[in-house]
């Protein structure tokens, strides 16, 4: 698509790590085996927190919730690596990158949201130890989660929106292994001061 002189991107592409064959697939050998012990490790976790009653208090609800985004937040990243390790075609489009970008901002807030609900239980539990079973109720600790859900949620609208409303001309190629704002509005050729802006207010 044209913009004045200039062809505004549909796709990029994702340099990854090295151009390197031989390489790449040995970080293929090493990152598929990260991501499978991580995958395992995390829901191995969320399962033994869920099924051993002597883990039902808030600590290990917020444990086994942090690991559960640890999960997805693995996810996020590690498919798409895995795949441009082993692929010639290293293209991302626009849409991708939007949705990559979006998750990726989502598991990102939602843990220095659950990482900050987690330090309040902590600080509960040594500041004020005999009323500890009373705040840090059943419904609170759900409500905890879910806020921090919800506003990973919230940001990541935000920034996505921000982020993908502005046109992007120019070179295609993206020198890292998945969609981040940085390099994205390095490529950008509209004016990216409101986006600055939005950024620090979220």
């Amino acid at each position: 698509m044209k913009v004045g002189n200039r062809t505004t991107l549909t796709e990029f592409i994702l340099v990854g790590f090295t151009a390197d064959r031989q390489l790449q697939l040995i970080l293929f050998g090493v990152f598929l085996m990260l991501y499978l012990v991580t995958l395992s490790g995390n829901m191995t976790l969320v399962i033994l927190i869920r099924i051993d009653s002597r883990l039902h208090t808030p600590m290990y609800f917020f444990i086994g919730s942090l690991s559960f985004l640890d999960f997805w937040y693995t996810t996020v990243y590690t498919p798409l690596i895995l795949v441009n390790c082993i692929s010639e075609d290293k293209r991302i489009s626009l849409a991708g990158c939007g949705a990559q970008a979006f998750f990726s901002c989502v598991v990102a807030y939602s843990e220095c949201y659950l990482l900050a609900a987690m330090s309040y239980d902590r600080h509960v539990a040594i500041c004020n130890p005999l009323h500890y079973s009373g705040t840090m109720s059943r419904s609170l600790c759900i409500g905890l989660v879910a806020g921090s859900y919800i506003g990973g949620f919230l940001n990541a609208i935000a920034h996505t929106a921000n982020t993908f409303r502005l046109s992007f001309c120019g070179n295609n190629i993206i020198d890292h292994f998945f969609c981040d704002a940085p390099p994205l509005v390095k490529m950008s050729c509209t004016d990216t001061r409101v986006y600055e802006q939005v950024l620090l207010g979220v």
